[in-house]
């Protein structure tokens, strides 16, 4: 029978679905199979119902972001009525009913509670029954904001005391959110303010948590990052006249900068994320901005005030600063008032806004005590491994691994904002390939500072040193001095010689070369390890429910029957390397010994290989598709079969099959994929797409992290 914990807020803002959205993260990265149900719908943001046109935000998110279906919430209004007609016991029967639907399939459902309101006195009993009709343990939500630990003791005890009688639900624990959150204020935008210094130990100053009678599961520190809405949706919201569309729905706001100064004076505020609002006729402001546009700094926009426009001579002076995607924007109300309206805009997130959907959940997500939880509700871990439980595992595992990641390509953005995100959470030690100002300004172009500490090379100062080594690698090439030196002007043999000489343990590139480009080099120049017969690939397959494994979907073409169980057998490890247990199907367009032709035959020696040198792993084929991945279908096309219905890594027989089902797969389902990852070379090697997106970049460099610690650990160095 599914456990459930009820999560209670203790105040209005006290950030409640994104708590329980980044629980629910939680607990799947450590294994837990969790659902969700929400009771009751209820918009407590001014402007949210605007936003979301009328959907229940929390369930649409939770929708959008994982493979759950919760089912549609009751009404505020609905559930008061019944109350209100002597109906409470058909509200109940109602609530457990649409429960018990979450609760069937999983092990652990979260459940969002109602905020709390003055006006509405029945909303806190309403919590209190629903939780015991649930049989739900509970968790506080609180923000402490200016509160001082002895306030928060009797805030929580107050709040606790309501679900504490004997036949009530137990409060188990306490999520403290927004902490060192500002004062509001009602014309200083929420983005622009800054978390309060002053930082207090409340585990240690709060008697409720350091007597041991509820567990502090989190301390999430207040990101006014996290409000930085894109500019369609203040447009939407304060319903302005959009002059020039721009990247407008990419563009984040940072800051608000109300500027009337003169140009020296506001040159300083000219930074990246920022939404300049200035009134419409301020032509040397107006001016101003588009310079600062046209030397690369991405502004969020520009919002003109007073319904004024500047002269139309000044618009075209402006005209290739709004090329580089400005945004502009007219507003009709004075200065004043527009600020005002800024300051006060919903913070709720659109449910169209994925990335900062994402980012509230990780916020949360990476601060929960989720072991403590697993072992509190005694949740056994799930053994296919979801992705939220594949991402933290790969984090992990990279961080521990410690290794150095040369990337070539050190001045593309998106590279250079991806190896400052593996640099500040451990993930690696990226070593950077490029002029060290040119990649700081690069940096500072997008709102970031390059560490002092993140290791740059300079390919000029170096490149001599590898002369001599690549000219010994390719000797038997008759490879000369003079053409070494012409290569290593390429940044990507450069890195890849890196490796080969152990100056680097691994290379990621790709973001603006080819896959040749990458590939050659690290054939040439590393090399196969002596268990390998050929280079391969995999891709990690982010399917709803669980994480698999395909191969080989880039690399080899036609490969023979014994490079097929090569191909089975490099991959089998790398899903092992990465806490995905590998059951090996080897997939045809047959299934079992009820086919033939040549391209069946391959396979089923491909198999026989394979289970001769890997006679410990689970492997079986031929097998279609459907017959690997679908318990239903196992049973009727191969009942005896351990692997049918139960594979975690799909071989295909070629190229041709293998990219078509991973892009079908991909784009049909909407899945995320990682990879290619390269396997098979003595020291890690993988490839971008040129379509990466900065976290795609991220997680490849963590993968060749691991990698690099699977190779050394392997001894195949």
């Amino acid at each position: 029978m599914a456990k459930n914990l009820y999560i209670a807020p203790t105040s209005l803002n006290s950030g409640l679905t994104s708590v329980c959205l980044g629980l629910l993260r939680a607990l799947e990265r450590v294994g837990v199979s969790v659902g969700f149900y929400k009771p009751f719908s209820q918009s407590v943001h001014e402007g949210e119902a605007h936003h979301n046109r009328g959907e229940d935000t929390s369930v649409a998110f939770v929708r959008a972001r994982s493979h759950l279906e919760p089912p549609e919430p009751m009404g505020l209004k609905t559930a008061q009525n019944l109350l209100n007609t002597g109906k409470a016991n058909q509200l109940l029967e109602t609530i457990v009913g649409e429960y018990q639907k979450v609760a069937r399939t999983v092990d652990v459902v979260i459940i969002e509670g109602l905020v709390p309101d003055r006006s509405e006195a029945y909303i806190a009993r309403l919590n209190v029954e629903v939780a015991r009709n649930l049989g739900s343990e509970v968790v506080l939500v609180s923000t402490p904001g200016q509160t001082d630990p002895k306030t928060l003791d009797e805030e929580l005890d107050f709040y606790a005391r309501l679900f504490s009688s004997p036949s009530d639900p137990e409060v188990i624990g306490v999520v403290l959110n927004k902490v060192g959150e500002p004062d509001e204020s009602e014309f200083t935008p929420r983005v622009n303010s800054r978390a309060s210094d002053e930082t207090v130990d409340y585990g240690k100053a709060c008697k409720v948590f350091s007597e041991g009678r509820y567990r502090l599961l989190a301390v999430i520190p207040w990101q006014p990052e996290l409000l930085a809405s894109r500019v369609s949706d203040i447009v939407r919201e304060m319903d302005s006249e959009v002059l020039h569309e721009g990247e407008m729905h990419t563009r984040r706001v940072q800051k608000v900068t109300v500027s009337a100064r003169t140009i020296r004076n506001m040159v300083d505020t000219l930074k990246p994320g920022t939404l300049m609002v200035t009134p419409g006729d301020r032509e040397d402001i107006i001016v101003t901005t588009a310079v600062a546009a046209l030397n690369g700094v991405p502004l969020a926009g520009i919002m003109l005030t007073g319904g004024l426009m500047p002269d139309d001579r000044v618009v075209d002076l402006c005209r290739r600063a709004l090329e580089t995607g400005l945004p502009v924007m007219r507003a009709e109300t004075n200065t004043y008032e527009t600020a005002h309206r800024l300051a006060n805009l919903s913070p709720a997130i659109p449910v169209d806004d994925p990335d900062r959907i994402e980012k509230a959940m990780e916020a949360v997500a990476t601060r929960i005590d989720a072991e403590w939880l697993r072992e509190h509700l005694k949740v056994e871990r799930q053994s296919r491994l979801s992705p939220p439980a594949f991402r933290y595992l790969l984090s992990e595992r990279a961080r521990a691994a410690a290794k150095r990641i040369v990337l070539p390509e050190g001045n593309e953005p998106r590279t250079v904002q991806a190896a400052i995100i593996c640099h500040q959470r451990e993930l690696a030690h990226c070593i950077m390939l490029g002029d060290r100002n040119d990649i700081a300004n690069v940096a500072r172009s997008q709102g970031l500072e390059l560490p002092d500490d993140m290791e740059v090379i300079d390919p000029a100062e170096v490149r001599k040193d590898y002369i001599a080594p690549m000219v010994k690698l390719r000797q038997h090439k008759g490879l000369a001095p003079d053409m070494a030196e012409a290569m290593l002007e390429d940044n990507v043999v450069l890195g890849t010689m890196m490796v080969a000489e152990d100056k680097a343990d691994g290379l990621v590139s790709g973001a603006v070369h080819t896959t040749a480009n990458t590939v050659r080099p690290a054939m040439q120049l590393i090399k196969t390890h002596d268990h390998a017969k050929v280079v391969s690939s995999v891709f990690f397959m982010l399917l709803p429910q669980q994480v698999v494994v395909y191969g080989d979907c880039a690399i080899n073409p036609d490969p023979n029957a014994e490079e097929l169980a090569d191909i089975a057998i490099q991959s089998a490890g790398s899903a092992e390397a990465f806490g995905i247990e590998p059951v090996v199907a080897m997939i045809s367009y047959s299934t079992g010994e009820s086919g033939s032709g040549k391209d069946v035959e391959k396979v089923r020696e491909a198999t026989r290989i394979a289970r001769e040198r890997r006679p410990d792993l689970l492997i079986d084929g031929p097998l279609q598709y459907d017959a690997a991945a679908i318990e239903s279908v196992a049973k009727s096309k191969a009942p005896n079969s351990k692997v049918a219905g139960k594979a975690t890594v799909f071989i295909f027989p070629d190229l041709n099959t293998g990219n078509t089902t991973y892009k079908a797969v991909q784009r049909s389902a909407n899945v995320v994929s990682i990879g290619p990852m390269l396997q098979g070379l003595r020291k890690p090697v993988n490839d971008l797409s040129r379509g990466a997106l900065v976290e795609d970049i991220v997680f490849t460099i963590a993968l060749t992290a691991v990698q690099a610690k699977q190779v050394e650990d392997a001894g195949l160095i």
